[in-house]
């Protein structure tokens, strides 16, 4: 009798699966991409016999299960994404140590390099008379321009309003659970949690955009080793507008608040931090140029209760090939240059950048630019003491892309630092050498 409970229960649920599939609209989209780079001294040495090269790759794919009108399900997963000939399940992350503690760890040149298939993202979405819903992991860490952005995946509940010319959001992210969690210290905690609140608005108007975000930070794991909590928050605006051939976007934010807030009595650190941004790009028929301005502020550590390290710039905003791009620091890590340890770095940073291309067909684009870095703050975070030069470099760029199908394009690429003086530290005796770095892309899109 149990045999066959067992049985026709299972063709009930074949049949019901069959049945809701056939009511269910699915759409597929994603890309791949594979990059193959030559570093010709990525550790900036004056005298180096140093030089790597590599492949490394991502498979993506999104699926989208329209159940019934106004409701679906998004899915996402990344495949394969790693250099090419790793074998082991290298990383420098805990969180992916976590994940496959069941092998070996090997600490080596890898990070984030993940054997098979990683599960991003989870959500529905469904529309009511108030507004659309988003609930579960979602996409994050993505407001206004893409400076700023480090897109991510988080757990959140979003909504999202419109009013006339207005679109209205509040977030609600949950970044951390204490309660459950297994990592030595925190489980059980009362009050160790993070979680992230925004509320914000975008205005539309003809030729452009601009929006006003809020941010609030709730951070309450350094309680368990450090007796404190972090309430830090943040306004950003920004805008987007196209006058003619002329297009203009900028954002700034500013964020205040505790950057430590003691239990033990001490005395709290407070946060003043900025961060701005501005892009400016004139299109002439098949030619364009413009420029580009990132700085975050850096902290001058002259006052211990006061935290000025502004906010990131993110590792979406990518102006540069080598400087300030974050996939060769993920990929092929360990040299001064492709670590970016400006990005997050209390020092903060300042970088321009001019830049022109031309299409002398629909299919070929060539671009050139140059571009020059520095430090915020010439401080050393570690040492405290003040560092022989803020001169991070000048980087000179040119790529070519090739679309072979309409989804499918082809791009080579040449980057050359002149090193500046930046890189020796504390040390004025160091000597810095300069780099080249060749790449070559192949990219799917569907």
């Amino acid at each position: 009798m149990k045999k066959l409970l067992v049985v026709l229960l299972s063709l009930g649920l074949i049949v019901a699966f069959s049945t809701a599939a056939s009511a269910v609209d699915v759409k597929f989209s994603g890309g791949y991409y594979v990059v193959g780079v030559y570093d010709n001294n990525p550790q900036l040495l004056d005298q180096s016999s140093y030089s790597r090269a590599a492949f490394f790759q991502r498979a993506r794919v999104q699926t989208v299960f329209q159940v019934a009108e106004g409701l679906s399900m998004t899915v996402r997963f990344d495949a394969l994404e790693k250099q090419w000939g790793q074998t082991d399940y290298r990383s420098i992350t805990a969180a992916d140590q976590d994940k496959t503690n069941s092998r070996q760890y090997v600490a080596g040149n890898g990070k984030n390099i993940q054997e098979n298939l990683e599960l991003e993202r989870g959500f529905i979405t469904f529309n009511t008379a108030v507004g659309q819903f988003n609930v579960g992991y979602q996409a994050a860490d993505q407001w206004g321009t893409v400076f700023g952005d480090s897109e991510c995946t988080r757990p959140r509940v979003k909504f999202v309003t419109k009013a006339g010319p207005m679109t209205i959001l509040a977030v609600y992210e949950k970044i951390f659970e204490a309660d459950s969690s297994i990592v030595t210290g925190y489980k059980g905690k009362v009050d160790a949690d993070a979680d992230n609140y925004f509320l914000a608005g975008i205005f539309n108007f003809k030729g452009g955009e601009a929006g006003l975000l809020y941010k609030y930070v709730a951070d309450s794991r350094p309680r368990v080793t450090a007796n404190y909590k972090t309430k830090v928050m943040g306004l950003a605006p920004y805008f987007k507008a196209t006058f003619g051939p002329v297009y203009l976007e900028g954002e700034a934010t500013y964020a205040w608040g505790k950057a430590a807030e003691f239990d033990n009595g001490a005395a709290d650190i407070d946060k003043d931090g900025w961060n701005a941004y501005m892009k400016a790009k004139v299109s002439m028929g098949p030619a364009y140029f413009g420029g580009q301005i990132g700085w975050v502020q850096g902290d001058d550590f002259a006052n211990a209760t006061k935290s000025k390290t502004g906010p990131d710039g993110g590792y979406d905003w990518k102006p540069t090939l080598i400087l300030n791009n974050v996939d060769y620091g993920t990929w092929i890590p360990g040299g001064k240059d492709s670590s970016n340890p400006y990005k997050n770095d209390a020092r903060g940073f300042f970088l321009y950048n001019v830049f022109g291309g031309f299409n002398p067909t629909p299919k070929l684009n060539l671009e050139a630019s140059i571009s020059v870095a520095s430090y915020d703050k010439k401080i050393d975070p570690a040492t405290k003491v003040e560092m022989v030069s803020d001169k991070l470099g000048t980087e000179i760029d040119m790529t070519a892309t090739y679309k072979i199908f309409d989804n499918l394009s082809y791009m080579v690429g040449a980057g050359y630092i002149i090193a500046g003086d930046a890189w020796k530290g504390t040390n004025p005796n160091a000597e810095v050498g300069n780099n080249y770095m060749l790449l070559n892309k192949l990219t799917l899109s569907f």
